[in-house]
């Protein structure tokens, strides 16, 4: 038997050693962009791919079809600092944690990238699952895009997740 490639590939949460294991969306974004089987794709930048990795271990087992349409979507991320800078920035806005109407700023201090993709990660996953899918794709879409456009043009922002209650809606 053939090991799985990547349209076969069954994505699961952690590291894996090889596709024949499974693959987190990281793993199967290293195998879309043709690199060593790895869950840090040189392709994709580390913030989103940090999101990701993050965002992936955490989503249920019964939701992570949803990460299969996003891999091919962050191939081609990875960027210079300053976009990293300002993806950061984004996730640390996305998560609540940041007022988006505060300028942004070369030296402003803000958490280690770590703990700000981890926070962003959960804050996805305290959306309920129908408006979660859309949020964190277009949160993703958005990302990529930040490199497409110069710092000086806005891009098209996702919507900040709502204050949710315990149930994960909305919260009035």
């Amino acid at each position: 038997m053939s090991s799985p490639g990547f349209q076969t590939v069954r994505l699961g949460a952690g590291s894996h050693s090889s596709p024949a294991k499974g693959a987190c969306v990281m793993e199967l974004a290293s195998m879309l962009a043709g690199e060593r089987f790895s869950d840090h794709p040189r392709a994709v930048c580390p913030v989103i791919g940090g999101f990701l990795r993050s965002y992936n271990d955490r989503l249920p087992e019964c939701e992570l079809d949803q990460l299969y349409a996003l891999a091919p979507l962050v191939l081609g991320s990875a960027s210079t600092r300053s976009v990293r800078r300002d993806r950061t920035f984004r996730l640390l806005e996305w998560a609540g944690l940041r007022d988006p109407a505060r300028p942004r700023r070369l030296f402003s201090p803000r958490p280690p990238r770590d703990q700000v993709v981890v926070a962003a990660a959960i804050t996805a996953l305290r959306l309920a699952p129908a408006r979660r899918r859309a949020a964190v794709a277009a949160l993703i879409r958005e990302l990529v895009a930040m490199d497409a456009t110069s710092a000086r043009e806005p891009v098209a922002r996702a919507t900040a997740p709502p204050a949710l209650d315990r149930e994960g809606e909305p919260a009035h």
